[in-house]
């Protein structure tokens, strides 16, 4: 509940504040032409991403006074889960609200802005994507794809849970036995390490614990996690920051329906959408810290993943990295040294 009421204020907030760029019409003149969007979010309708970008379309909505309508559709409703990027490449969606790692069959440099090994945390995340020169490198990286981004459009969220799983490990040994659902960049990495990882939409992770399927899983935050009842399914709560430092999801949008966009459209759309992104970020930040314990009232254990384990996965991926740095387009290594320098930056400022 307090969720829900989090979110209508920030909804009120961005309508009395965007709704003066919103031209009234003058008496007599011909009302302009309502353009209409379609939007997906990636995950299931209980998760606080997807319930924050169906409220942020409605906010555009009754912001614009209906002039720019943005409708919501759940994750894998329009199209196939993960697949909401190439929908908005061709225009069968407007825009979409999901995480770059998605999209390694297009480009690999996406999983660098993404939940990865050695990634920012989460507030360095953003201020790299806003005013560190990300935005930009994201669309130079999408060029010709029909797709563009923007600064305010990344949400980076805490960082996720590094594994819920049935079984309880203490070696890089004892992971190695187990079947575990890793995403992107970071199963990649596992797989290089000798951890067996499949591929399975987050909507799915339920069941497929429940079936035996798979053994142990990543998705997103305490927060998030916890709403989609994983405590039911998995015993023990792995934690640390070196699988995935932050969770980033970036909103994209069509570039010719953003072209087509009159200008103070344009300037509505970012501010109602850099909002709800730094606002889902900060609730996400004080409900990960909530369900800490909720997560131990429902009888799981809460476990600091083992330094053996930080210490090689960080390795892993360092190296996975350099050498992607050298083999793969140069944009590639552009964003892993853009980020890279921004981290450095970002701890001798600390």
């Amino acid at each position: 509940m307090r969720f829900l009421k989090k979110v209508a204020f920030v909804s009120v907030i961005c309508c009395l504040v965007i709704g003066v760029l919103t031209p009234a019409v003058a008496q007599g003149a011909e009302a302009p032409k309502k353009i209409v969007w379609k939007s997906s979010g990636h995950g299931p309708a209980s998760d606080p991403s997807q319930i924050y970008h169906d409220e942020m379309c409605k906010a555009i909505t009754e912001a614009s006074g209906g002039r720019l309508e943005v409708k919501p559709f759940v994750g894998g409703s329009i199209v196939p889960a993960y697949k909401e990027l190439d929908a908005v490449s061709e225009n069968v969606l407007q825009m979409c609200y999901t995480c770059p790692m998605y999209n390694l069959d297009k480009w690999s440099a996406a999983g660098l802005i993404s939940s990865r090994p050695g990634a920012l945390a989460g507030e360095a995340l953003r201020a790299w994507f806003n005013y560190g020169g990300g935005a930009d490198l994201m669309n130079k990286m999408m060029e010709g794809y029909g797709v563009m981004t923007f600064p305010g459009a990344l949400s980076p969220l805490p960082e996720e849970v590094f594994f819920h799983s049935k079984v309880k490990f203490e070696t890089l040994e004892d992971l190695k036995k187990l079947k575990v659902r890793c995403m992107g960049d970071g199963g990649e990495i596992m797989k290089r390490m000798g951890v067996a990882t499949v591929i399975i939409p987050g909507g799915e992770l339920y069941e497929a614990m429940k079936r035996g399927t798979i053994d142990a899983f990543e998705y997103s935050t305490l927060a998030s996690n916890w709403d989609m009842h994983f405590s039911e399914v998995a015993k023990y709560v792995y934690m640390s920051p070196s699988r995935a430092p932050s969770d980033p999801q970036v909103v994209f949008v069509n570039q010719k329906a953003w072209d087509e966009l009159p200008a103070d459209l344009q300037l509505l759309v970012k501010t109602v959408v850099d909002r709800f992104t730094q606002a889902q970020h900060e609730y996400l930040v004080h409900e990960s810290i909530l369900a800490v314990d909720k997560f131990k009232e429902a009888g799981c254990e809460v476990i600091r993943v083992p330094k053996e384990i930080e210490d090689a996965l960080t390795a892993e991926a360092e190296k996975f990295y350099e050498e992607k740095s050298k083999s793969e387009k140069p944009i590639f290594g552009e964003i892993y040294n853009s980020m890279k320098a921004y981290g450095e930056a970002y701890k001798a400022a600390k």
